[in-house]
């Protein structure tokens, strides 16, 4: 369980620093949070990439069977936190309704496909380097960071379901409140 927990919170990690860096490359007007967390990490990803990691051998043991079943399966995760984000805190961390090809703005076929290409080329260099190191970590600290991890999301839903706005999570709007 704790090597499920440090490879969930690593991609939730890996993919805040995945947002911010497409935000700066393509010079966003409104970087806002696209998690629900005040920690810098995006679930979407951390849940995508355990989706992924479970899928079959068969379904993922080559390239192109891991970026259309990989992929698929990123889209899913995408598509089912979109609703749970909209449903159970009436907040929309990410709207594609203006890209072409898109279904309900969860989910669109261009970054479904960015995903197939990221999960195929990425994801097993990226878990043959880390997870030996995630394995490694001793129990105390899983414990820790499991604390900190569930009090931040507390702390985060709070602001979320009171203010009804991601923006309430920006370290300028934290300040001011």
């Amino acid at each position: 369980m704790s090597l499920w927990l440090w490879t969930f919170w690593t991609y939730s990690f890996l993919g805040y620093l995945l947002e911010r860096g497409y935000a700066i490359a393509t010079h966003a007007d409104r970087q806002a949070r696209k998690c629900f967390l005040l920690l810098p990490m995006c679930p979407v990803y951390g849940l995508g990439a355990l989706a992924v990691l479970a899928l079959p051998e068969s379904l993922s043991g080559s390239f192109w069977s891991l970026a259309l079943w990989g992929g698929l399966a990123a889209t899913a995760v995408e598509y089912a936190v979109h609703v749970l984000y909209d449903r159970l805190l009436g907040v929309r961390f990410w709207d594609y309704s203006q890209v072409r090809w898109n279904l309900r703005g969860r989910v669109c076929l261009p970054f479904s496909l960015a995903w197939s290409l990221l999960v195929a080329a990425g994801l097993p260099v990226i878990q043959a380097a880390i997870a030996p190191a995630l394995a490694a970590v001793p129990p105390t600290a899983t414990y820790a960071a499991l604390l900190v991890f569930t009090a931040d999301t507390v702390v985060s839903l709070q602001l979320l379901r009171r203010a009804g706005d991601p923006a309430v999570l920006s370290l300028g709007n934290l300040r001011a409140a």
